[in-house]
């Protein structure tokens, strides 16, 4: 396995997820009829946690690969190493998943680079094959096998976007930032703090979202109140926990590090 890449097994405890709409059941229908999954959504509003739930609720392994800049084709399918006793053939994860009939998962795939998605193609159209060149194998892909792409699109450009080639061979599911309440319960089921609390960090990260795409390149996430919840629950004052968890993590600008402690200051007793 690459260092990029993560191994969930099967039985494994479902982690929690709450549902925002109809993803899990277009989830199970897309796996059911074979059909490959992309996911877009910003950073941190429960991608990943999405497959690692609905992997683990039907039981099935699961192969996450963080995609960026250096990553190959031979990362996901495989390469030739050198042992003592002479070389071997080391599967990638995509495919072991495949072999396996596993959950392939590459997070933020738009960072990979373009000649390492080609090699999904053939795994998202009717052949669902894998071709292997360097050892002369064709893979097909079993029933239970399932290809997940996801990405930001905040951060999509002309040198960092997915080709339309690419995004038109999935299905899609758009995600969000749940509603007030919704991710309320959320961050009192992840950290059992105080629901008091819980609404207080969530209507600071709502003032802090206005500002998206004026101040600040990226909103304040759900992840990100979770962990700021976590420092709070273990006894961490509430505003330091802020700065540290929410408001430091995203921006370096001073002038910007303010005007977000302003807008905490105005939430805080």
């Amino acid at each position: 396995m690459t260092e990029a890449a993560t191994s969930i097994n099967s039985h494994d405890e479902i982690p929690f997820y709450q549902p925002t709409g109809n993803e899990m059941e277009l989830f199970e229908y897309a796996f059911k009829n074979k059909l490959p999954l992309l996911i877009k959504g910003p950073t941190g509003c429960g991608k990943t946690r999405f497959i690692q739930h609905m992997a683990a609720k039907m039981n099935q392994q699961l192969y996450t690969v963080a995609c960026h800049d250096d990553l190959t084709s031979a990362d996901l399918t495989g390469r030739h190493l050198i042992s003592e006793s002479g070389t071997y053939w080391n599967d990638g994860p995509l495919t072991r998943a495949v072999r396996e009939g596993a959950i392939c998962y590459l997070d933020e795939v738009v960072e990979a680079r373009k000649d390492t998605t080609v090699v999904l193609h053939p795994l998202t159209d009717d052949r669902r094959i894998l071709p292997l060149d360097r050892t002369g194998e064709i893979l097909h892909a079993p029933d239970n096998f399932m290809l997940i792409v996801s990405y930001n699109p905040g951060y999509q450009n002309l040198l960092k976007g997915m080709k339309p080639s690419t995004r038109q061979r999935f299905v899609a599911i758009s995600f969000d930032y749940p509603n007030e309440d919704l991710e309320t319960q959320i961050i009192i089921n992840e950290t059992k703090i105080e629901r008091e609390h819980a609404e207080k960090l969530v209507a600071i990260a709502s003032a802090l979202r206005s500002l998206k795409d004026h101040d600040l390149d990226e909103a304040a996430s759900t992840r990100l109140l979770i962990y700021c919840a976590t420092l709070v629950k273990d006894g961490f004052p509430f505003r330091d926990a802020c700065t540290a968890a929410i408001i430091e993590p995203l921006t370096d600008d001073e002038d910007t590090l303010k005007a977000l402690h302003d807008i905490v200051d105005a939430f805080v007793d």
